[in-house]
């Protein structure tokens, strides 16, 4: 691996125009093929395999042809007032009679023809039936007319608003996202230039982020003419390729300048840092790719869309990473080691550096607490993320989106008028299917049956209301629609659901019907029970497959296994933290956040997944310079504080960068977007600076030379992947090392000859045979 990555990265600083020219035209082949191929994106989700998803489609099938999408336009007297009074009546019925001449409209219903007043008079709301099949196809103009209806209505001193299915995005934009993507751009540069002490080298890994988030975005919305697409996907492929992008460059071009700060030649520095750094960068990147691609295990197709989707931005970031970064590269040659910022420290830096004093950094302070305290770290550490934790177990899960404007209004005011239940209903689909003897036999049996369930359903307690059944053109099936006295989100109504199906079964037994709970309530219950179901099985493919890929890594049995547990605290203290912030409010109005109350059902799955793998990132990048250590012959606590000291400053900007890239899309405009970027913020703060910077060099401590401990018969049989160069180094003898079951203990003698291993015996080890000057030297 390190042999051939040292080789593109050569090949690619000597050729870098022609590598530059190679990536332009690909950006210019992913602009002209998104123009091409490219389809409007959909908001609207479907669950194959599921009961309420399979009746949704009946239900289309039997009565789409009768109806279209249906939005509202409701109205709200004053306090104190009722909307029969005759003033209110009157301007009802003039935005019912403009609604229904309104482009795009098949009907407008009059509230008080079809009786949608509600109990107390307070609250009105006239029904739209439109043409289009799905609130994606709504066209702008019939939007515009019927805010100019509502705005018009509201003079007679009514409140009134635009919702339903039909309108539930009318108000929410999707725009915003140019700008929040420039801020993080803007938090990320003034790291880099930090981090670099120079701001053209700190463009860098903006250009190549830039570039793999164009190259990405724009060949995944081609895909969209292919495979049907939410308007989610692109945004999180963005979101996560600029973070991962801008990271996997700054690791690179860290040890690049550090090496050619200690005087190697900037050509040869790019290889070695391209085969060190960027194997780390390799792994790091498949760790990502293995999490959001295992999102297809869940069977959800627009998941498994916007995980492939994700994971493909992520290869290309990669790409970018090994390639076009060390051909930028051989553009700034010697100069990358200006320092026009901040005075460049001497020896500050990575291998490769001039063995000049070093003063100590607050990375090796740091660390030598941390080692030094290392129980008392262990317990802070794992008793904070606990505490983070402790809201994730009154989380609340559902798929509706989140409202905004004139839409989150408009349930409201349904909502305060009609009851939480009104605005998630449950539908009852009676169908008398395909075995039916006659046409009027089935009529008959499907009548008999909505009767039956109808009268059943009443009775249950956390029913408030249950309309008349509404039979098809056909009479072979029936809708009963049913409202419960609790809101779409509250437990009561998923345990409805489950009623309602446990009573069906004598009503099917007796009239040979089939009966189906359907409607988004309904859909979004079913949702939640399939996630639930399959994130056990999609933890497990991840966990094993990331295990095995850092048993590759890092060639040790601990190693892993503390990346995991650590992984699991992170994990939850993120999901805590999300749950206090949007589902209970606390950081609501500062976010811009419109409706709490529950969280989107895949974020738990979506941030485990995405969240697991930027974590191995972190873990790649801080361990792997431990290992290299460790190879070249140090000891495990020295190899400890040298890899910590080396990576700590490369890490800790790195998640300053992802935190910041997160936290802009926080402030975005999609509802969707919000809390998932909330959570990966929080999440990678507790997981870089928590567990990665004071969990790992506290356990490690603790383990000792156990940590890297490998059996010898597994050493034999794993493939070695050379992350840490050393055959670059000319350091063979230390795969056959490990292999035996031997300490790797090898480096290079005062006469340069290389040093063998020595057998870990009781009776003979030697820690540290290594000749550190003349390893220095080298």
């Amino acid at each position: 691996m390190a042999t051939l990555l040292y080789r593109m990265g050569k090949f690619a600083y000597r050729k870098k125009w022609t590598v530059i020219a190679a990536w332009l035209v690909v950006l210019i082949a992913a602009a002209g093929a998104d123009k091409v191929f490219s389809a409007p994106l959909s908001d609207n989700f479907t669950i194959p395999g599921i009961e309420a998803q399979q009746a949704m489609d009946t239900l289309n099938a039997k009565f789409g042809a009768d109806s279209g999408t249906t939005g509202q336009l409701v109205f709200q007297a004053p306090g104190g007032q009722k909307v029969t009074t005759r003033t209110y009546e009157a301007a009802i019925e003039q935005a019912t009679a403009a609604a229904s001449h309104a482009t795009g409209v098949k009907q407008a219903i009059d509230p008080f023809t079809a009786q949608t007043v509600s109990p107390d008079q307070s609250t009105a709301y006239t029904e739209i039936v439109l043409d289009a099949a799905t609130s994606d196809q709504v066209s702008a103009a019939t939007t515009n007319t019927l805010q100019a209806v509502s705005a018009q209505a509201q003079k007679s001193g009514l409140t009134v608003a635009l919702g339903g299915d039909a309108f539930s995005d009318s108000s929410s934009s999707s725009g915003g996202g140019a700008t929040t993507e420039a801020l993080g751009l803007l938090a990320a540069l003034i790291v880099l230039a930090i981090a670099f002490r120079s701001l053209r080298t700190a463009l860098l890994p903006i250009v190549t982020a830039v570039v793999s988030v164009g190259v990405g975005t724009l060949g995944l919305l081609a895909l969209s003419g292919v495979f049907t697409m939410n308007s989610t996907a692109p945004a999180l492929g963005a979101m996560l390729g600029l973070a991962v992008g801008i990271d996997y460059a700054l690791f690179i071009v860290s040890r690049h300048q550090a090496q050619v700060r200690g005087g190697m030649d900037p050509q040869e520095s790019a290889g070695r840092a391209v085969a060190t750094s960027g194997s780390a960068v390799v792994f790091a990147g498949a760790s990502v790719v293995i999490a959001l691609a295992a999102l297809a295990v869940v069977d959800i197709p627009f998941l498994t869309v916007m995980g492939v989707g994700a994971a493909e931005t992520v290869v290309i970031a990669v790409l970018v990473s090994v390639t076009l970064l060390p051909a930028l590269l051989g553009l700034r040659g010697t100069r990358i080691v200006e320092s026009r910022l901040f005075r460049a420290r001497s020896g500050s830096g990575s291998a490769g550096d001039q063995p000049a004093a070093r003063k100590r950094t607050f990375g090796s302070r740091w660390v030598s607490g941390v080692t030094r305290f290392r129980w008392p770290a262990v317990a802070a550490t794992v008793l904070a993320l606990l505490f983070l934790a402790a809201p994730a177990g009154k989380m609340q899960l559902g798929l509706s989106q989140s409202l905004q404007g004139s839409a989150a209004q408009a349930a409201d005011m349904i909502d305060s008028g009609f009851g939480p239940g009104f605005n998630g209903p449950l539908v009852l689909l009676v169908d008398a299917g395909p075995g039916a003897a006659s046409a009027t036999a089935s009529a008959a049996a499907v009548t008999k049956a909505a009767d039956a369930i109808t009268t059943q359903v009443r009775q249950l307690a956390d029913v408030a209301y249950v309309a008349q059944a509404q039979p098809d053109a056909t009479g072979d099936a029936a809708l009963v629609t049913v409202i419960p006295k609790s809101g779409p989100a509250d437990p009561a109504t998923a345990a409805l659901v489950g009623s309602i199906r446990d009573l069906r079964g004598s009503v099917q037994s007796a009239t040979g019907t089939t009966i189906q709970v359907t409607g988004e309530t309904a859909i979004n219950i079913d949702l939640s029970k399939k996630l639930s179901g399959a994130l056990p099985i999609y933890f497990g493919v991840v966990v094993g497959l990331a295990l095995i890929l850092l048993l590759l890594v890092f060639r040790s049995i601990a190693v892993p296994l503390k990346a995991m547990l650590g992984f699991v605290l992170s994990a939850g203290a993120s999901l805590g933290a999300t749950v206090a912030a949007f589902q209970w409010g606390w950081l609501a109005s500062f976010f811009g956040v419109t409706q709490t109350g529950q969280l989107l059902s895949l974020l738990p799955i979506m941030l485990l997944g995405i969240l697991f793998g930027l974590a191995m990132d972190y873990e790649v990048f801080l361990v792997s310079r431990m290992r290299e250590e460790h190879v070249q012959g140090q000891g495990a606590q020295e190899c400890l504080h040298t890899g910590f000291r080396h990576g700590a400053r490369v890490v800790t900007a790195a998640a300053l960068i992802m935190v910041a890239v997160f936290t802009s899309f926080v402030f975005s405009n999609q509802q969707m977007i919000k809390p998932m970027a909330f959570a990966f913020a929080v999440g990678i703060l507790c997981d870089a600076f928590l567990v990665r910077m004071t969990l790992v060099p506290a356990v490690l401590s603790l383990l000792g030379r156990t940590a890297w401990w490998l059996p010898g018969w597994l050493g034999r049989l794993l493939p070695h992947v050379d992350i840490e160069g050393a055959r670059l180094a000319g350091r063979p003898a230390v795969y056959a090392a490990e292999a035996a079951d031997v300490d790797v203990n090898v480096g290079a003698g005062a006469d340069g000859r290389e040093l063998e291993p020595v057998p870990a015996t009781a009776s003979a080890r030697v820690p540290h045979q290594i000749d550190k000057p003349a390893l220095a030297a080298r």
